[in-house]
């Protein structure tokens, strides 16, 4: 995981409004004695003349980690009359404690007292926001459902509703192979990070020897909750959207792994509401990739003046969503730009969109239904090694490939070339009528964009886990033979499929790595006809998509002062062995090196990511994660290696995660975490 900041594509700001101080380090002390560690920004003149506070509250390190990214954001909001806080939850940076988990109610906890101290200070108004991507976005919406009386807003980017729906762990009761464990280990790895010397002072090496004796390898506990069980409804707002009843500005991209949550929100949340959807991947939109960017920044202090200082910008009149309406590109596994238009909508579900439905024909996509005959879709292991990342930052290599690629693994049906255009907006779903030939199966769904030349990208997908066809809750196994109807719903998306291409559906029980594989190879049988079909959420060209007012030119703060150490790089590779018929995908990252000018800090790190599998042998699967990892300053510095292993047998799952710590050459920690799960309808 890499933060960027593309400073050459950004109007720099120096001037503000207010003239800002930059506070570099502050303790907020917890009532059970725990202190947390802050970065603030705010005006000078503050303490006579109060300001609203904005709150960023992540795990990721302000001294370091994110030093650069912090760095044009939250001077920009100081500098337009806020206090900006950045806080280091429980357990991570500078901060004491131990993190044991996402999202535990400690962090919750934990965030409502520090917003009730922010909102206490002489230099605020009693005013609070709260802002983040990921993870700052998931807790943001949680600590709005915990409804602290100073919390008046949030902004929420790339985070999602539902735990277990849209995150790296599960998707349609599916395991997520490729970035359950990866992520995991990101966190196994970044927790391992010991605080700042100059701040915690010579207890810095005692703290950092509890926190990797005590923190645990997160994918332990992922693994042991298969199904949707109270451990997921935790931090899923989605339970009761009436929870939250402050405004919440929702925003994402057609990239990224979490837009779906965007449209439930919009559905679902009873009070003030925005929704923006660009074409951008797991990244802030004033920097993101694809393109194009925007004045996000801009549109955030509308937001924050309308609700947190009280002044009518007009953003509430404005339309409740605004997406980027995607034109049809080739495949490619990374975009600079993704062609388009904005569009708007007043409410969601939108009165704009209707079902068009396609039904399965022989091998095509047909208008009508047809007569009923049985198709076969067999286990190929390999099929969705060209599906790219399920979370996409935005680096080089993180989309999808050609579809033609994987298209030979599974069974296509395709449509008649269009006659006119056709766009989309929402949530495709794919019926099926399906027999399998065991008690454990999944289907994994991709539709595509066919060009005149054949070639095939990537528009939307999803998964069902069959034993999860009735309930995430309670999975029930499939009796062999019998034939069920279920129902795929893929990722939301806005697409423009133009004149003389062709949809094409492709259905499969595998989608490796994005899917751990079924215990045993499975055959499908699809019956066609009236029950297999499908659904299009088709719109129609608006009037007020061109009165849609355009965003500002993204601007921010400027960048703070570093030097490259080592400059980042990323290589992704397929590989086959021919005569073993084993496939190997190695992703490697090399995330740079830098040093921050300001305290001289230096930070950098590298991730390689193997997944393995061989033809025919769904127990072949295993995925293995390496990280190392360098913090340190001058004659102070650090060193981490781990790795990550998951493979499986039909009854259980098996897990090592191996971590080795290092001041200067000096190995001062060595510990192998193992454990077995039982396999539970997965």
């Amino acid at each position: 995981m890499v933060f960027n900041v593309r400073d050459s594509e950004l109007s720099i700001k120096t001037e503000y409004p207010r003239k800002i101080r930059e506070i570099e380090h502050v303790w907020i002390p917890m009532s059970d004695g725990t202190r947390l560690s802050a970065r603030i920004w705010i005006p000078i003149d503050a303490d006579e003349n109060p300001v609203p506070a904005i709150l960023e509250y992540i795990p990721y390190r302000k001294n370091d980690f994110t030093a650069l990214r912090d760095s044009i954001r939250h001077p920009y909001f100081a500098g337009h009359g806020y206090a900006s806080i950045r806080v280091d939850i429980r357990g991570s940076g500078d901060s004491d404690g131990i993190l044991y988990d996402e999202y535990l109610p400690q962090e919750q906890d934990d965030a409502v007292e520090v917003i009730n101290w922010i909102a206490s200070q002489p230099w605020c108004t009693g005013a609070v926001g709260m802002i983040g991507k990921s993870w700052g976005g998931f807790n943001g919406l949680q600590v709005a459902a915990r409804r602290p009386d100073p919390l008046k807003a949030v902004i929420t980017l790339c985070s999602t509703d539902d735990r277990y729906a849209d995150d790296v762990h599960y998707m349609g009761g599916c395991m997520l192979a490729s970035d359950m464990l990866w992520w995991a280990s990101t966190m196994f790895v970044y927790n391992a990070r010991p605080a700042d010397p100059r701040v915690v002072g010579d207890q810095w090496r005692e703290q950092w020897l509890e926190r990797l004796e005590k923190t645990p390898p997160f994918v332990e506990e992922w693994v042991k909750h298969q199904r949707r069980d109270d451990y997921w409804k935790h931090g899923s707002v989605c339970e009761d959207y009436s929870d939250i009843n402050i405004p919440v500005f929702a925003v994402g991209g057609w990239a990224d792994g979490y837009t779906n949550a965007i449209l439930r929100l919009m559905e679902g949340l009873p009070g003030p509401r925005k929704g923006l959807i660009g074409p951008w991947a797991h990244e802030y939109p004033e920097v993101a990739v694809p393109g194009p960017a925007i004045g996000f920044l801009q549109e955030c202090l509308r937001w924050w003046d309308q609700w947190l200082k009280g002044i009518d910008t007009g953003i509430m009149e404005e339309p409740m969503l605004r997406s980027w309406m995607q034109e049809s590109v080739p495949p490619q596994v990374d975009y600079d730009m993704r062609p388009g238009r904005w569009v708007a909508e007043t409410a969601w579900p939108s009165p704009n969109t209707k079902p068009a439905d396609y039904w399965f024909g022989s091998q095509q996509l047909i208008e009508k239904p047809a007569e009923a005959q049985e198709v076969i879709v067999s286990s190929v292991q390999e099929h969705g090694l060209y599906a790219g990342v399920w979370c996409p930052f935005g680096q080089p290599g993180d989309l999808a490939s050609d579809q033609r690629l994987e298209n030979g693994m599974s069974v296509c049906f395709t449509s008649d070339p269009l006659k006119t255009p056709m766009e989309i907006l929402g949530f495709p779903e794919v019926t099926v009528e399906l027999t399998s030939d065991r008690p454990n199966a999944l289907l994994a769904v991709r539709l595509c964009d066919v060009a005149p030349d054949g070639a095939s990208t990537l528009v939307s997908w999803g998964m069902l886990n069959l034993t999860h066809r009735e309930s995430h809750e309670h999975p029930t196994p499939l009796v062999p033979g019998e034939r069920y109807t279920v129902t795929v719903r893929l990722n939301a998306v806005g697409h423009i499929l133009p004149e003389g291409h062709r949809w094409q559906v492709a259905l499969s029980p595998n989608y490796w790595p994005h899917a751990w594989p079924s215990p045993e190879p499975v055959t499908l049988k699809v019956i066609t006809g009236e029950n297999t079909k499908l659904m299009l959420p088709t719109r129609e060209s608006h009037p007020i998509d061109d009165k849609l007012p355009p965003f500002g030119a993204p601007e921010t703060a400027p960048v703070a002062k570093k030097e490259v150490l080592r400059e980042e790089s990323r290589t992704r590779k397929v590989e086959y062995d021919l005569i073993k018929g084993v496939w190997r995908l190695d992703d490697f990252s090399d995330e740079g090196a830098r040093r921050l000018l300001s305290d001289g800090i230096e930070y950098g790190s590298t991730n390689r990511n193997i997944y393995t599998i061989k033809e025919g042998d769904p127990l072949s699967a295993e995925v293995r994660c390496e990280w190392t990892l360098d913090v340190g300053r001058g004659e102070w510095q650090t060193h981490l290696k781990s790795v990550s292993i998951m493979s499986a047998d039909k009854e259980q799952f098996f897990i090592t995660n191996e971590l080795h710590a290092y001041e200067g050459d000096e190995e001062v920690f060595k510990k192998t975490w193992k454990s077995v799960i039982p396999r539970d309808h997965v």
